[in-house]
């Protein structure tokens, strides 16, 4: 299968290339001009690396490539930024723009990546077809707003639509202020930690494990919404108590008492129709744990 990649430098996009590749697919991927490109891709036979943007593509380039598939992962992600950024709008209208160019060059299927955060957040496992949206970020809206208009557009041109809901993506070469690594900057600095919301409970992903999932819907050529999760919830003191644990720091971590209130204090995913595609995570907590741990040294 060919694929055409956007944010194919970022986080979740070059870990789903390595996945890709390893399956035997070929991927173009888009990178910005004068960004270094990832060592492990750079000479791989089976990755084209396409120079410019979302708004300045190379589009004789994308159309000689003949993909099958396109993946958009470009957006913004910066931790303590990306939520109410004005550059969601940006991106909302740059991505609307570039897949209606790429569908010019004969790419009829697109998955999108969207985020858990745009359902209406409750106590239970969140759903494809029964949780309610309710977008409360800028972040969020944005995303769910190019999921509408792509929906109406695919419909209308007779193409095939997948929006694929991120839940909480982990592992080496992730942001390092994201609250793994940075739990365990501070333990292995011997700086005690205070958690604030120790019950907090999200769906925590190993990257690869995200990586693998996606691939899954991309192979299946799915259509419609689909949740990228495990489908089980870790709280904030099971990840603190593990790294701490895997440090040999347990005296370091403590919990604020009472603790605070986190309005997004369960975000775990319903992942059966992600697990109808015979995908299984591969890392546990305690594997995916020590693989950062390791990464991080």
């Amino acid at each position: 299968m060919k694929i055409l990649l956007t944010g194919a430098t970022g986080f979740i996009g070059s870990n789903f290339a390595r996945a890709a590749i390893a399956r035997g697919h070929q991927i173009a991927g888009l990178i910005t001009p004068g960004r270094a490109i990832p060592a492990d891709l750079d000479a791989n036979k089976n990755f084209t690396w396409l120079r410019g943007t979302l708004d300045d593509a190379p589009w004789r380039d994308i159309a000689s490539f003949h993909a099958d598939t396109c993946v958009h992962s470009a957006w913004i992600t910066t931790p303590g930024v990306y939520l109410e950024s004005p550059e969601n709008f940006r991106f909302l209208e740059s991505s609307l723009d570039f897949l209606r160019r790429a569908r010019e060059c004969n790419i009829r299927h697109v998955v999108g990546i969207g985020t858990c955060i745009e359902y209406k957040i409750s106590h239970k496992k969140l759903s494809e077809d029964t949780t309610p949206l309710a977008p409360a970020t800028t972040y969020a809206r944005c995303k769910n707003d190019l999921r509408i208009a792509l929906e109406a557009e695919a419909a209308a041109n007779n193409d095939s639509l997948c929006w694929a809901r991120v839940f909480y993506p982990y592992g080496p070469g992730e942001h390092p202020s994201r609250l793994c690594s940075s739990i365990i900057h501070k333990l292995s600095h011997k700086e005690k930690i205070v958690l604030k919301t120790p019950g907090s409970t999200k769906d925590y992903i190993y990257i690869d494990d995200l990586a693998t999932a996606l691939l899954a819907v991309v192979e299946k050529k799915l259509h419609g919404p689909i949740n990228l999760g495990t489908g089980i919830g870790i709280s904030v003191r099971e990840i603190a108590r593990g790294i701490a644990e895997l440090l040999d720091k347990p005296a370091l971590v403590e919990e604020l008492g009472p603790p605070e209130m986190d309005p997004l204090g369960y975000v775990v995913a319903d992942a059966s129709k992600l697990h109808a595609l015979g995908w299984r995570p591969a890392f546990g907590l305690e594997r995916g744990l020590k693989a950062l741990v390791l990464a991080r040294k």
